[in-house]
């Protein structure tokens, strides 16, 4: 999510394997061409893999490793919780497919402010704040 403008790109992948993660890597730099970009990350595999380092760096990412066991200091995993008591709470759907559709269909349902707002951008208290 672009902490700015609340736009956000989502790209739904069977694993979340470095491959995966890289291929995310080629959707931002297609999408933010020419842009500065640094990704908030935590520590999964996917992104500590050499490969992925090696892709982000040749793409002129930066990217920024938050703490251990810190979610709340992850815009996104204020969204991804919101998604998941929307979407995914108490329901049973026919396929693993068609909740992972209506996951992203919730997520992209929202507008830029709502996703701002909901990750606590908006906030006084936000620890982002000062560099936004």
């Amino acid at each position: 999510m672009n902490l700015r403008t609340g736009h956000r790109l989502l790209v739904p992948r069977e694993h979340q394997r470095a491959a995966d993660f890289q291929a995310f890597l080629r959707v931002v730099r297609s999408s933010y061409r020419g842009w500065h970009v640094a990704m908030l990350l935590d520590e999964d595999p996917s992104h500590t893999a050499k490969g992925s380092v090696r892709l982000a760096d040749e793409f002129g990412f930066e990217l920024l490793w938050l703490p251990k066991r810190a979610p709340q200091l992850n815009p996104m995993d204020t969204l991804w919780g919101q998604a998941k008591d929307v979407v995914s709470a108490d329901k049973q759907y026919a396929t693993l497919e068609e909740q992972v559709e209506r996951f992203i269909a919730y997520l992209e349902s929202q507008s830029p402010a709502w996703a701002l707002k909901t990750a606590g951008v908006f906030s006084d208290d936000f620890w982002l704040g000062n560099v936004l």
